[in-house]
């Protein structure tokens, strides 16, 4: 039997999380000078008529930056993370010039909060449990850093605000089929909310 070649990513679909992506990149291309205004128009234009990740590559190929890049294919199937039937564990973690770290087995709840102030806040979900099929992660920093590290296999979306400070989107991604999806909201000001996307605990990586 002839093997099928491997799918290209390039020309999966995009979705409206991704043309919102590109359209803030265009964005800060124009303010900063790169394009202009009228190519700002017909770019976003374009951005949001895309309907694969090659469409949206083509639009930002000649602007620096990460740009928007299709998902990796799975090199094997593996187990989404479960939703647990168990009590979910505290719905926060606080840090006020100190630090706070939640990571190991433990219950996600539907909700929780993650505050920094002058201190931080790490959350690590690989060996985690879900309470929910959504989780909502409200994070706030001042002054300070929060952390989250999420299983590869769950979907992401991230749409916090940084405010003289940085809130990293480029975690958010679709997860595999019947996976939990973990959302992060909040604000980061004069700090930093990171989200990485990891192999589970105890997988190898690829």
């Amino acid at each position: 039997m002839v093997s099928e070649p491997p799918p290209d990513a390039s020309q999966m679909r995009a979705a409206d999380t991704d043309r919102d992506q590109v359209a803030d990149l265009l964005r800060t291309a124009a303010a900063e000078g790169r394009i202009t205004f009228d190519e700002l128009d017909q770019r976003v234009s374009q951005a949001y008529a895309a309907k694969t990740f090659a469409d949206l590559q083509a639009i930002t190929r000649d602007l620096p930056g990460p740009g928007i890049t299709p998902p990796a294919p799975a090199a094997r199937p593996t187990a989404p993370p479960a939703v647990a039937a168990g009590a979910p564990g505290p719905p926060a973690s606080v840090a006020i010039m100190c630090g706070a770290r939640r990571s190991g087995p433990w219950v996600v709840p539907a909700a929780y909060h993650a505050v920094a102030i002058m201190g931080a806040v790490e959350l690590d979900f690989r060996q985690a449990t879900f309470a929910a099929a959504e989780v909502t992660i409200r994070a706030f920093c001042l002054m300070g850093g929060i952390t989250i590290t999420v299983p590869e296999q769950v979907a992401v979306d991230v749409a916090g605000l940084g405010l003289m400070g940085g809130f990293d989107h480029s975690a958010s991604m679709p997860g595999t089929p019947g996976a939990p999806t973990i959302r992060v909201v909040g604000c980061a000001c004069m700090g930093g909310v990171a989200v990485h996307r990891r192999p589970a605990r105890g997988e190898l990586a690829s």
